[in-house]
């Protein structure tokens, strides 16, 4: 996974993992979720891929749109 770059300093995301279709977020307190193309959906997933890249705003995509709408948690 690659350190997210947290430009804003008040991410609650640590680390992601970006691949064809699907985004990992590993987050400060919460684990490592995956979002898919499946859930929650293609538009979702390449939206958190360029926050995550930018270091800025992901964390509150997530929590705006997307919520619990993910794929799995993992461990």
């Amino acid at each position: 996974m690659k350190p997210y770059r947290n430009l804003s300093g008040k991410s609650g995301v640590a680390a992601y993992e970006c691949g064809d279709g699907f985004i990992r977020v590993r987050f400060i307190h919460d684990g490592i979720y995956e979002y898919t193309a499946a859930r929650p959906g293609r538009v979702h997933v390449a939206n958190m891929q360029q926050l995550a890249e930018a270091g800025r705003g992901l964390a509150t995509y997530i929590s705006r749109f997307v919520r619990d709408n993910y794929a799995h948690k993992l461990d």
